[in-house]
């Protein structure tokens, strides 16, 4: 069953799992502490690689799209404030962008220093409604884009997860939520995870691409933190990296939801993370307290990667 107008308002669908401390043998710590690739980003989030291998990520505050290429950055002016990113199989970068309150697409010749670069608005609206901030996005397996849009301004449970097919049509799959942040796919594309940053938790729940459907979702674990859970990235190791905004830590679930490894970091709030496919730069997290992009190359089950937008024109 579909979730869809059902609320989470005032009610637990099941108790929050107890988040335990990792053993002794599970390494709470990394080997070393993580490279430094860029400092001075105005709020980085978003880390993606499109399919060239190429690191990117976004600045909420600047309002720019970054490339990182070979120790040299790149900045492209979104007129926005882009947060989530994504790319296609062509090699479109998708954004969240909560200034516009939009899902846009970057339209280009796959190299930006060239003209004819432009943006386009890929959805605005659902049931005649602006989109609530756009937060995170991610493909499944059948080109399906899914993202949340969070409630911000309020206490009130508005927020709600969304998904936009590639013949253009969207509509709300969960609604009744309070402020959904990170989400992806676990288990083969077969499970969607989403984060509630207000109640700490990660919603879980068999995700049907052809019906488009979240089926059931559940309290799979209460990840705690002074803010709580932000993105999240699966690995091919089978475990979920999940960022922990105000912890200054990714926390590392099993399939279980039980927590297996910290990975601690030099500033207190990470806001996504994304696996290199090449395993050069390992897992690669965006951190807005100092505004750095970092890279842990010892971390490196490589990225579970889906085929997401072959289909969309």
């Amino acid at each position: 069953m579909a979730l869809t107008g059902c609320s989470f308002a005032g009610q637990e669908q099941n108790p929050s799992p107890t988040l335990t401390s990792p053993s002794a043998t599970s390494s709470q710590a990394t080997a070393r502490p993580p490279d430094i690739l860029v400092e001075g980003l105005d709020f980085p989030e978003g880390p993606a690689f499109d399919p060239q291998g190429e690191l990117w990520c976004t600045e909420l505050q600047g309002g720019n799209l970054v490339r990182v290429r070979a120790g040299k950055v790149d900045r492209f002016a979104v007129d926005g404030r882009p947060n989530g990113l994504a790319f296609d199989r062509p090699g479109r970068a998708w954004v969240c962008d909560s200034g516009q309150n939009s899902i846009r697409r970057l339209e280009t010749s796959r190299r930006l220093d060239v003209t004819g670069n432009r943006w386009q608005t890929m959805l605005s609206e659902i049931d005649g409604e602006p989109l609530l901030a756009p937060n995170d996005l991610a493909f499944d397996s059948k080109g399906n884009l899914l993202f949340t849009c969070p409630n911000f301004s309020s206490e009130d449970p508005l927020g709600y997860v969304a998904c936009l097919r590639p013949d253009g049509t969207a509509r709300k799959i969960a609604k009744g939520l309070y402020r959904p942040n990170g989400l992806d796919f676990i288990q083969g594309g077969q499970v969607l995870v989403v984060g509630d940053t207000y109640r700490k938790i990660l919603l879980h729940g068999p995700w049907d691409p052809i019906r488009c459907e979240w089926g059931d979702p559940q309290t799979w674990a209460n990840v705690g933190g002074k803010e709580g859970p932000d993105g999240m990235v699966p690995g091919a190791d089978g475990l979920l990296y999940v960022a922990i905004f105000g912890d200054g830590v990714i926390r590392v679930l099993d399939n279980q939801g039980t927590l297996v490894r910290e990975i601690a970091l030099p500033g207190m709030n990470p806001t996504n993370a994304a696996f290199d496919p090449g395993g050069r730069l390992g897992l690669v997290v965006t951190e807005t307290e100092k505004g750095q992009l970092l890279s842990f190359p010892d971390i490196h089950p490589g990225p579970s990667i889906y085929d997401g937008g072959s289909t969309w024109p």
